[in-house]
């Protein structure tokens, strides 16, 4: 019996990255247009624009090869699994033991691996134009996210992401100069990682400026529901991480009843919505700076990131 419970509670959070997904990007896009003074399309528009891109059919190109057919399933079901394994409501779920953060890591990687090689496979240019940006992203992202990672892990004795939640919720803990840089580290990494103002436009098509949509331009149908739902995931992920690290507030623990998990859900749900707004004002507020730039920005984010593990092997108190 408990290992049903155990099993419903991991599935009810499985589904609830799957629902809460499409809905965060249709909230920063609300409020992004209501700054903006326009009316903006409804925050479930996402659900809508995901079911017609379904009910359309594919069309391939001559030489699609099968890595062509088959990435936007790899990249789906990859990003799905990773934003699955980040503690949304509780810790110490059935499957909490996998949510480590270089698990997490490896799998994005894995994702924009897919992505990246299925832009080149049709051989159009603006595909392999998308795809050599997001690998030069890359290049920068990933060795920044990994410094932050091992920042966090130094604080909490551990990569496992319940244990770091737990670690952050207690007392002793406190502000650090060392988690404050990892935490902007963060924030500037998930805004390239997921394409966002100022390092892509997520609104722009067919521009020369565009990363993450040109690797998608030969997608259509199920294939291209399926890429922009992993996209709505993606950001959700790095939401969810942001908010279990460094907000780990009202967490329910794995003993916890039904009224602490009912409690983390709400929690989690004002979470989402203070960094779904944060971002809109952020992107509203900011250009888009020139992909030559890029390089910069994600330079300042591994600098911080470690900076933030020098502080803590100097002195653990930083």
């Amino acid at each position: 019996m408990a290992l049903i419970l155990d099993l419903l509670v991991q599935g009810s959070q499985m589904a609830l990255v799957l629902a809460l997904a499409p809905l965060l990007t249709g909230f920063v896009r609300k409020v992004k247009a209501r700054l903006t003074r326009r009316q903006g399309a409804s925050i479930i528009q996402p659900y809508r624009d995901l079911l017609r891109l379904l009910r359309k059919e594919v069309v391939l190109a001559q030489n699609a090869s099968w890595l062509f057919r088959s990435a936007p399933y790899l990249i789906f079901a990859t990003t799905w699994v990773a934003a699955a394994l980040v503690p949304t409501f509780a810790t110490g779920l059935y499957f909490s033991w996998t949510a480590d953060l270089i698990a997490l890591v490896a799998l994005l990687g894995s994702a924009r691996f897919y992505q990246a090689l299925a832009g080149m496979d049709v051989g159009t240019s603006f595909g392999g134009i998308g795809s050599s940006r997001e690998v030069m992203i890359a290049s920068f992202a990933e060795p920044a996210m990994l410094l932050t990672v091992f920042t966090v892990a130094l604080v909490a004795g551990s990569t496992q992401l319940s244990t770091i939640a737990e670690v952050m919720s207690s007392s002793h803990v406190g502000l650090r100069v060392s988690l404050g840089m990892a935490l902007f580290a963060m924030i500037m990494v998930a805004i390239a990682e997921n394409a966002r103002i100022p390092v892509d436009n997520p609104a722009t098509h067919l521009e020369l400026t565009m990363v993450h949509e040109a690797m998608i331009l030969e997608y259509s149908g199920r294939h291209l529901a399926l890429i922009e739902f992993a996209a709505s995931l993606k950001l959700l992920l790095y939401c969810s991480l942001i908010a279990c690290i460094f907000m780990p507030w009202s967490l329910a623990s794995a003993e916890a009843g039904p009224v602490a998990y009912l409690v983390g859900g709400v929690v989690y749900l004002g979470k989402l919505v203070l960094l779904g707004f944060a971002l809109a004002v952020f992107e509203t507020a900011i250009a888009k700076m020139r992909v030559f730039r890029v390089p910069q920005f994600l330079g300042a984010a591994l600098m911080l990131s470690l900076l933030g593990t020098l502080l803590l092997f100097v002195s653990r108190t930083l």
